[in-house]
């Protein structure tokens, strides 16, 4: 995500396989130790489809005379199956530790509504 904003769907409900979503964490030294990161999937009535969480131990390593610069860089890749029940637009909410700390919004399109035709009459 993030390289795209929109995709189309032959129905609903779809799936999305195999979307990579990349999040960069950065910290510093007083960013160590355990956190909660947390991917929530809403779709565009605002329900939850999908949540994942997961712990992270960042350690900070050994104490050189560089720690007034010292910056974290973690990489995270989610490989997600997205679920899809409606039209319209997604977001993806990222939570640290319970804060909100990023989101990124997906437009789906569907089938084009069937519009009934009126025959003409003879």
């Amino acid at each position: 995500m993030g390289i795209f904003d929109a995709l189309q769907v032959a129905g609903f409900p779809a799936v999305h396989p195999r979307t990579h979503f990349v999040l960069r964490l950065k910290g510093t030294r007083g960013d160590a130790g355990r956190h909660m990161l947390t991917f929530r999937w809403i779709n565009p009535q605002g329900n939850e489809l999908w949540q994942s969480a997961g712990e992270l131990q960042l350690e900070a390593g050994q104490h050189t005379v560089f720690d007034s610069v010292f910056e974290m860089d973690l990489p995270v890749i989610a490989v997600i199956d997205l679920p899809l029940d409606i039209g319209g637009q997604y977001t993806m909410h990222v939570d640290l530790d319970a804060t909100p700390v990023s989101q990124i919004s997906l437009f789906v399109g569907g089938p084009a509504a069937t519009i009934p035709t009126i025959g003409l009459m003879s």
